[in-house]
């Protein structure tokens, strides 16, 4: 069997599958633009060169792998719109991949239902790496989940910034739409579950969410209460995803070019439509809202 690619090491998920993966004693290898900091974090684990934009060092880093985890995202990155750049990343890796032999692609991407017309960008660009990813490459075995609760996530730390700056908020009406946020723990175990589970398709698609179905509102009451003080929450019709993603820049420690993708995508449902995870992962069993942000508090701790 060949090796394990994990891309997007360097990455707060990526990371985190990485230390999983060396602690199991999975043989596996990281790629990201610098090696050497990939090396300096995990000594002894094979690290390359890759960058996605230059299709040159996909296949060396490709070469030899049977699954490859695609954990790479744009949004972070200036120059050409986020669409654009993520668009471009999956055909190339995805070609690469394909030349140099591996057998499969998990890629972690975003709920939400394709047949709404009014689809974020931030989402319909994930779903639209998806399918990328299987068009030009091998069998895709594709993730989506909302938001992540974990320490280095964006979107749990605008959630968490804003709960602890903000005693009254004035928020749009996109903060009683209905996601389904998971731990960090639980992203990571599918992940790993992905790695050999028996897919029948080129392209399989299995949703992720945690235990609870919540509203932003909903959510910000109880990390508020879990904190001690359970902010006021004022809607408005009138607040713009683009004001909104103003007003979370000024007040949060996640950029406004990251926030704003973030908080479009919130007037989106975000929720799991099947059972696709139960039958292909049967032994996980994902904890809910209060017990994430407990681990998520407990990590930043540490």
């Amino acid at each position: 069997m060949g090796a394990t690619l994990i891309t997007g090491a360097s990455g707060y998920i990526g990371g985190r599958l990485t230390q999983h993966s060396v602690d199991a004693g999975v043989e596996i290898r990281v790629a990201g633009r610098d090696p050497q900091r990939l090396t300096d974090r995990w000594p002894g684990v094979d690290a390359v060169e890759l960058d996605v934009m230059r299709p040159e060092t996909i296949g060396p880093a490709t070469e030899g792998v049977t699954t490859a985890y695609y954990l790479i995202h744009s949004m972070e990155e200036g120059g050409a719109p986020f669409e654009e750049r993520d668009r471009t990343a999956a055909t190339n890796f995805a070609r690469e991949a394909a030349k140099s032999g591996v057998e499969r692609i998990v890629f972690l991407g975003g709920l939400g239902d394709d047949e709404d017309p009014d689809l974020s960008p931030h989402l319909a660009s994930r779903h639209e790496t998806g399918r990328l990813l299987a068009e030009h490459g091998p069998a895709v075995l594709e993730l989506r989940a909302g938001m992540v609760i974990g320490a280095g996530s964006a979107s749990f730390r605008m959630l968490e910034d804003l709960v602890r700056r903000l005693p009254v908020m004035v928020t749009p009406r996109w903060v009683d739409t209905r996601s389904q946020p998971i731990a960090i723990d639980d992203v990571v175990t599918n992940l790993d579950r992905a790695r050999e589970v028996t897919i029948d398709e080129h392209h399989t698609i299995v949703e992720i969410g945690g235990a609870d179905v919540l509203s932003y509102r909903e959510m910000m009451r109880r990390l508020g209460a879990i904190r001690g003080r359970i902010p006021v929450i004022l809607p408005v019709p009138v607040l713009s995803p683009s004001l909104s993603s103003l007003w979370c820049g000024l007040v949060t420690s996640v950029p406004r070019s990251i926030a704003k993708p973030l908080i479009e995508g919130q007037r989106n449902e975000t929720i799991v439509r099947d059972d696709t995870a139960a039958q292909l992962f049967p032994d996980v069993h994902t904890v809910g809202f209060d017990e994430a942000v407990k681990r998520a508090r407990s990590e930043a701790a540490a």
